[in-house]
């Protein structure tokens, strides 16, 4: 632990050197600054009115800038009248994510290759995270039943109790759950979205977007899911706005649809639906990470993924869904 606290020092060191902070500046309060997110950055430092938010790693990854970037738009949420510089201190920067880094507005800082640069992210310091398989199945059913027992959670929801009850109590250690006796609930949904956006951000899955020959959004997901079917019956699942549309009757925007699809079967997509116009409806094409398939369900002729899954990915979607992921959340227990 001494070891790691010196290393960070020296990284911390460097980078206020970096930044013309002079040494001896304490870091503005964290913790305080921060209270009302599910993470908080590697370093925090103020130079006259300017706050910079650094994370620090070897590897620069497209998943470390959208969480960064995230975190900035939730902190100007708080504090808007505030000056923010977003930092990454890393031993090597991939070209696409420097690129990135750029167009975001985002600083540079190269380590030396000698520095151990990893340090522990702290939303999940449990190595637990709240939007696997297993854990999303309990926050899901929890959020469904809003107040019951951790031993109705594994039983209803087939997940082992030794899973079910370190999912409640790293929830618990984050302020997202209470507990009232022997039953728990969500205590701040708010928190907990803003998790699931910071863990899984939908875009990571994405892997194609496509303009295709629709005018309008229903349409198209309903032709798609025929054209899918009468391949014998080829996997397909409407999410995000698409889904939640038909499980809350929310007015959504009608220009896009999202879908998961396999990889292997974006070709036979593309030959039937892909248009060389600028106009019609785009598709968002995403690539599941989880068995999603199984439980997709058929409303108004288009198959659409379970609730839970499509909550999931709006919450993935971060502030830009956050009005229809407050729908949904709300309309969750009767879905």
């Amino acid at each position: 632990m001494a070891q790691q606290i010196e290393e960070y020092d020296k990284i911390r060191a460097y980078i206020q050197d970096f930044l013309g902070i002079p040494q001896g500046l304490e870091q503005i309060n964290v913790k305080k600054d921060s209270s009302d997110l599910p993470f908080t950055p590697d370093l925090v430092l103020m130079k006259a009115d300017m706050i910079y938010i650094a994370e620090i790693k070897s590897k620069v990854t497209i998943d470390v800038i959208s969480r960064l970037n995230l975190l900035r738009d939730l902190w100007l949420r708080k504090k808007p009248a505030e000056k923010i510089q977003l930092v990454i201190a890393a031993k090597y920067f991939p070209q696409r994510e420097e690129d990135l880094m750029k167009q975001l507005d985002i600083q540079a800082i190269k380590l030396p290759w000698s520095f151990k640069s990893e340090i522990q992210e702290q939303y999940t310091s449990t190595n637990q995270k709240i939007t696997s398989e297993k854990s999303w199945k309990v926050i899901s059913r929890l959020l469904k039943e809003k107040k019951t027992s951790i031993r109705q959670l594994s039983l209803i929801e087939n997940v082992s109790y030794g899973w079910t009850h370190k999912t409640i109590r790293t929830l618990m250690q984050q302020n997202i759950v209470k507990q009232d006796n022997n039953h728990v609930s969500i205590s701040d949904v708010n928190k907990l979205l803003n998790g699931v956006a910071w863990e899984r951000p939908l875009s990571n899955l994405k892997i194609a977007e496509i303009r295709i020959k629709f005018d309008e959004a229903a349409t198209a997901a309903k032709e798609i899911t025929s054209a899918f079917k009468s391949q014998d019956d080829l996997p397909l699942g409407f999410s995000s706005y698409t889904a939640a549309s038909l499980y809350t009757g929310y007015g959504v925007r009608h220009d896009a649809v999202y879908v998961y699809m396999k990889t292997e079967h974006l070709g036979y997509f593309r030959e039937l639906f892909e248009s060389s116009s600028k106009k019609g409806v785009l598709a968002l094409i995403y690539q599941p990470d989880r068995e999603i398939f199984r439980n997709t369900r058929e409303i108004e002729g288009i198959r659409i993924v379970s609730p839970a899954q499509t909550l999931l990915d709006l919450a993935g979607m971060g502030y830009s869904a956050m009005d229809v992921t407050k729908q949904m959340v709300s309309d969750y227990g009767t879905i």
